[in-house]
């Protein structure tokens, strides 16, 4: 796997070295709050084996990280009573990938609410814990 940084943030919270809000974990993925949520309920769920995006990714780690992004888009919808659900994956800095880890973003949507900047604002604590209990309950 070519340019792996070892040390990217999405590591260090595999890793449990930096925490998170997460909603769901298995032997191979985990689901956790962007702390930078472009809408209420924004979730990135990644594989926990090591890859820089979809490009490099073994094919084997494949399945399971699609079902548990479609797993979490189904109780993200149903925990904040969206109208869809935008599921988005960047694949190198030119496409928009600024975490060097493979992930996707779910993010609940409503009709006519267009999604926030991605600013670099993180959002209150409590708010992200809120709203992680939400989506674990749909769970």
């Amino acid at each position: 796997m070519s340019g792996y940084d070892i040390n990217n943030i999405f590591a260090k919270i595999l890793r449990g070295e930096i925490p998170s809000q997460r909603v769901y974990e298995d032997e191979a993925t985990v689901a956790f709050m962007d702390v930078m949520p472009q809408a209420e309920g924004h979730v990135l769920v990644l594989p926990k084996a090591p890859s820089r995006n979809i490009l490099d990714a073994d094919a084997a780690t494949l399945p399971a990280l699609i079902t548990t992004v479609q797993k979490v888009a189904v109780a993200a919808r149903e925990a904040f009573d969206a109208d869809g659900v935008t599921i988005m994956q960047f694949n190198e800095a030119p496409a928009g990938q600024s975490v060097f880890h493979l992930h996707f973003h779910v993010i609940p949507r409503r009709e006519g609410v267009p999604l926030k900047p991605h600013s670099g604002k993180m959002e209150d604590g409590e708010v992200l814990a809120a709203n992680a209990e939400k989506i674990r309950r749909a769970l």
